[in-house]
C-alpha cells in the first residue's frame, strides 16, 4: 500500500465526503421503495465508471480511491436491486 501524505490525506477526506453523500439516496430508496428517479442506463454506466475508477485505485495503489469506490461500487449494487425488486410495485 502507498504511503499516505498530506496529498493523499486530501483525497482521503475527498474519498468519504463523496461516498457520504451517496448514502442517504440508499437509504431513501430502501425506505420509500420509490424507484422511479433511477434509470437503469444511469446506474448502469455508473457502475461500470465506478468500477474503472476502483480498478484505476488499484494500479495507483491509492488508499482514498480503493476506499471511495468499493463503498459506492456497493451502493449502487444496493440501489440496482431495489431498482429491480421495486420497478414494477404501485404504491
Amino acid at each position: 500500500m502507498a504511503n499516505i501524505d498530506g496529498t493523499e490525506v486530501i483525497g482521503l477526506i475527498a474519498a468519504v465526503l463523496t461516498t457520504a453523500a451517496f448514502l442517504p439516496q440508499v437509504y431513501h430508496t430502501r425506505k420509500t421503495k420509490d424507484v422511479s428517479g433511477l434509470s437503469y442506463p444511469m446506474l448502469l454506466m455508473f457502475f461500470i465508471g465506478v468500477s474503472m475508477w476502483l480498478i484505476y485505485g488499484f494500479l495507483k495503489d491509492s488508499p482514498a480511491l480503493i476506499f471511495a469506490n468499493a463503498v459506492t461500487i456497493i451502493s449502487v449494487c444496493l440501489l440496482i436491486i431495489y431498482k429491480i425488486r421495486y420497478h414494477n410495485r404501485k404504491r
